[in-house]
């Protein structure tokens, strides 16, 4: 396991609170249209359809959107949101290891992953973060590097990148109509206050996320696109959250999923834990 899988982790958990605000009897095929069929997975899955002018604009796209979601008040409403499941780490046997994942607004957030007998944690106060990797030997607190506090403030949205994205200092564009999976989804490219880039893909019949731009890798040397697919579309507390992300690298065969079994919203969550760890130190020999 490797440090990647804690920032992989942080990215897909924040673009899960991106899911929909619906009615509690609300179900959602895998790919996120009622009663689509879920094809393999590949990096080349979402290519261009010909051609078409949408009659949205990205704005109306966006606020279709936010009303499949339940609209402005229903996620403003929501102040916290946790998540538990599993969390494929890779390798050769793909190994799904326990996490937790707690988000406070407005910009905080907790990661941690079990690793055999050990935790993992990743935790983000809104400004500045720390990370405990001790199946790595590392049993001390370590700040964020520099990229990884940027990939952090880039994710940190507890109800996704569009929901008062004007606010945000985000920009839309419409890029055009796609097939993601067989279906029609608009592509927006969003330009963030920071001046980072990302594509998110809306189905053109639920108005609802199905695909967006994860960071891209570098593996032999080579760049590589990185696409987040969401599956699995469930009610939860009104919200409709995918229960799978599944995580595709541009030619790399094996996926990496991202199965969640538990959500709780607006359950209390203390700023404590998201200050800076301060881990137990091992009592002197013979005390």
């Amino acid at each position: 396991m490797k440090t990647r899988i804690l920032l992989l982790a942080y990215g897909l958990m924040s673009v899960a609170v991106t899911a929909a605000a619906s009615t509690p009897s609300t179900h959602i095929a895998k790919s996120g249209r009622p009663g689509a069929a879920h094809a393999p997975v590949t990096a080349e899955t979402s290519k261009p359809s010909l051609a078409r002018t949408s009659k949205y604009s990205a704005a109306q796209i966006v606020e279709r959107n936010i009303a499949a979601r339940g609209g402005l008040p229903a996620w403003r409403a929501v102040q916290t949101l946790s998540f538990s499941g599993q969390l494929e780490a890779g390798g050769k046997q793909n190994t799904p290891l326990p996490f937790v994942m707690e988000m406070k607004r407005p910009h905080k957030s907790r990661l941690e992953i079990r690793f055999r007998d050990q935790t993992a944690f990743q935790v983000y106060d809104g400004t500045h973060g720390w990370k405990v990797r001790p199946f790595l030997n590392r049993d001390d607190v370590e700040p964020f590097t520099p990229s990884e506090a940027k990939l952090a403030e880039t994710w940190a949205e507890l109800d996704g990148p569009l929901v008062d994205y004007a606010s945000k200092g985000t920009r839309i564009m419409l890029q055009g109509i796609e097939a993601v999976e067989g279906h029609d989804a608009y592509k927006l490219k969003l330009t963030l206050k920071g001046g980072a880039e990302r594509n998110v893909w809306i189905d053109a019949t639920t108005f609802l996320e199905v695909k967006i731009d994860g960071d891209p890798r570098k593996m032999d040397g080579k760049l590589r696109n990185v696409a987040i697919f969401y599956r699995d579309y469930r009610s939860e507390h009104g919200l409709i959250v995918p229960h799978v992300l599944e995580t595709v690298v541009e030619g790399v065969k094996q996926s990496h999923k991202m199965t969640i079994e538990k959500v709780a919203v607006n359950q209390p969550l203390e700023d404590s834990l998201f200050a800076k760890p301060q881990l137990k130190v091992a009592a002197a020999s013979g005390q």
